[in-house]
């Protein structure tokens, strides 16, 4: 591995685990100031949340692309943005990280490394919530990447922090982060029950969204050549 795979594949695992930190760690926080309020601690998990990846993203963008998602990181290689054999390096890097990340928050806190979650997250409508999530994720990455690639790591933020509120599943909408929530018996948790629906969902979104984009793609040519080209509009040969 040269040295810029490695610089690369430290940036996924870097950004990764300072994500993971800022949600469990801001859902600790909030859970114990917010004195039994549920909302105001989902109001700071979310905004913790929107912010600290706004920052991740505007650093490491650069390095790796600041994917911190194996999702993301899918989607882009089969928009062939990303060569698939970064693929396997990439979401190795993002558990990794992410389960780092919650280690790290729970220690902060003074809290176990480690332990299994008790919160139920289940159900038709969680999964159908994940779906959408990744849905919206993935097309807010899309746009902002053909019209306005400065604007992604606010975008990507802004939509992350709505989406904690929109959504029943309150957004995992990332494969490496849920499964380390699941290792997380705190507000941000997930039973281990439950991760795997939840992983589904996802993936089952990327899988539609990068249908999506395809077809997008596709037409957006078209039309591209018809412009330059009057007689493919008119019809003729």
């Amino acid at each position: 591995m040269n040295s810029s795979w490695r610089v690369r594949l430290t940036a996924e695992f870097l950004g990764s685990a300072f994500l993971l930190a800022a949600i469990v760690g801001s859902g600790i926080m909030g859970e114990r100031l917010a004195g039994g309020n549920i909302g105001i601690a989902l109001l700071a998990n979310s905004v913790a949340t929107g912010a600290a990846l706004v920052a991740l993203i505007l650093t490491f963008a650069p390095i790796s692309g600041a994917h911190f998602n194996p999702a993301v990181t899918l989607a882009d290689a089969m928009q062939g943005r990303t060569e698939w054999c970064a693929v396997p390096g990439y979401i190795a890097c993002q558990f990794a990280g992410a389960f780092a990340g919650v280690a790290a928050a729970h220690l902060m806190f003074g809290l176990p490394v480690f332990f299994a979650s008790h919160r139920a997250r289940s159900g038709a409508a969680q999964l159908f919530s994940e779906f959408i999530a990744m849905l919206g994720l993935q097309l807010v990455i899309w746009g902002c990447g053909r019209a306005r690639p400065s604007a992604i790591p606010f975008a990507v933020g802004a939509y992350i922090t709505a989406a904690y509120w929109f959504t029943a599943s309150t957004s995992f909408v990332n494969p490496a982060v849920t499964l380390a929530r699941a290792a997380s018996d705190t507000f941000a948790g997930i039973r281990p029950m439950d991760a795997g629906p939840f992983i589904m969902a996802q993936l089952a979104g990327t899988a539609v969204v990068s249908a999506v984009f395809r077809w997008l793609d596709s037409a957006n040519a078209n039309e591209n050549l018809s412009a330059e080209r009057p007689e493919v509009r008119a019809g003729a040969g």
